[in-house]
């Protein structure tokens, strides 16, 4: 087989050179020729040179109406919460690319995953470019999966690999990671940007081709950002990130991009010594054992994917110094700057010379603006050191006039706190139910002084 013709094409002008060069010769910027493959070889399905394209011939179009539409099947991967991220179990020619940080529990998950797969009698493909077969065998044995008939390949040239699945024809092949693989027809090292793109795009095109669920993952950077060029996640059909500190014990997976699901969609995980479990009520992770109620604590009811989750918002108000300090976690802080703005001008509660610690309990980040209610009523009753009632719970966006905006999907966050025992909840006025909810009582509110006014009447 004749290998393809590389060139290197520089990002900002799009000029060539045929070798790296530190500087474009056509426009002087530095480090940005990046090789590309610029001939296709005999046997490549590739258009790229010019003298292909007067082989193209058109094909035929038909009306978006006259495509039949038919629903996804979903195979179960054995694990309810990353069933719950992908939307409901792997789709088959799917492309899904997991990100995390190092040790987070990537392998470990797809490796029970896999397992689990293997267990009901579908074909499973182990590739590992980071370990030898022995290293992932004593992980399996480390995780109770005594007698796992995974198949395990340990190889990071991409030919080979391809060889392999199409050989061996495995209903899921996971590829940790996507960084360690390089093909022959590019002279790049591992993990450069040419690299992960191209054996991406081929691994991806042999997914839709066989039908074959890959599953790849990807390293992060110290950022948290997934490694390599931005295009790989434009490429695949599902985005995951892992969350969570590696020194707690609970995980987050979070999906980022979904074709066939939900997005921003959450599955939680215990680490044990037996891998990776489901944790059925995420809510018991987020909220604080209080034997009574403590000043500066309030729970809100935040929403992630489709599901409602209650989340404990911690504040602490304290004397400043000439330069008072804010300090959020888990929490947008140029967001706590404006909720404070709010809070002086609209409620007449005045932080200027306070230093105020706004924080999430259970490593969760919150981004939607549902919280502001929370995170408000929070910090004013740190500051007053009265507790909230017990069993209180709030949610609501608060707007720079302020006033409080309804937050979606309002009666369900609701349900959830009546179910789990939670008895008083202020809510925008536009999120208040037309019938009532057993076991809970509701104060609808249009403003925040209102806000704090229902408060006031409770302490």
């Amino acid at each position: 087989m004749a290998k393809e013709k590389t060139l290197f094409t520089c990002s900002e002008c799009g000029g060539t050179s045929p070798r790296w060069l530190g500087k474009c010769p056509a426009c002087g910027a530095w480090n940005t020729l990046v090789e590309t493959v610029a001939e296709a070889g005999p046997g490549k399905n590739r258009l790229s040179a010019p003298q292909y394209s007067g082989l193209a011939q058109a094909q035929a179009v038909m009306p978006l109406a006259a495509i039949e539409a038919t629903d996804i099947a979903r195979t179960p991967s054995g694990i309810d919460e990353l069933d719950r991220v992908l939307g409901g179990g792997i789709v088959e020619g799917g492309v899904v690319l997991i990100g995390g940080d190092p040790g987070i529990g990537k392998s470990t998950l797809l490796l029970q995953a896999l397992d689990a797969l293997q267990r009901v009698g579908l074909p499973t493909l182990y590739v590992t470019g980071e370990e030898s077969g022995a290293q992932v065998a004593l992980r399996s044995r480390r995780l109770g999966l005594d007698h796992s008939q995974v198949n395990v390949l340990a190889e990071i040239q991409l030919e080979k690999i391809l060889a392999t699945i199409d050989a061996t024809q495995p209903a899921v092949a996971v590829i940790d990671s996507i960084q360690t693989v390089y093909s022959d027809q590019l002279t790049s090292a591992p993990g450069s940007v040419a690299q992960v793109r191209e054996c991406a795009a081929h691994l991806t095109r042999a997914a839709k081709a066989s039908g074959v669920t890959i599953i790849l993952v990807g390293h992060v950077t110290k950022e948290g950002a997934l490694a390599g060029p931005r295009v790989l996640e434009h490429m695949v059909d599902t985005v995951l990130y892992f969350e969570g500190d590696t020194h707690s014990q609970f995980r987050l997976v979070r999906a980022i991009k979904n074709r066939f699901g939900a997005v921003n969609e959450i599955g939680v995980f215990a680490m044990t010594e037996k891998g990776l479990k489901g944790v059925t009520n995420p809510s018991a992770i987020f909220l604080s054992q209080h034997s009574e109620p403590v000043p500066g604590s309030c729970v809100l009811v935040t929403l992630e994917g489709t599901r409602p989750m209650l989340v404990e918002i911690q504040a602490l108000v304290d004397e400043g110094g000439p330069s008072p300090r804010r300090l959020s976690v888990g929490l947008d802080r140029d967001r706590l700057a404006m909720l404070l703005a709010v809070l002086h001008r609209h409620a007449g509660v005045a932080c200027m010379d306070q230093d105020v610690f706004v924080n999430a309990v259970g490593g969760v980040r919150i981004s939607e603006p549902a919280a502001d209610l929370a995170v408000m009523l929070s910090i004013t009753s740190s500051l007053r050191g009265k507790a909230l009632p017990r069993g209180f719970i709030a949610f609501g966006e608060v707007g720079l006039a302020g006033e409080v905006r309804p937050a979606p999907r309002g009666q369900e966050r609701l349900k959830e706190a009546a179910k789990l025992g939670f008895s008083v909840a202020v809510v925008p006025k536009a999120n208040a139910p037309k019938k009532p909810i057993e076991g809970i009582t509701i104060h609808a509110v249009e403003r925040v002084e209102e806000a704090m006014e229902v408060v006031r009447g409770m302490g």
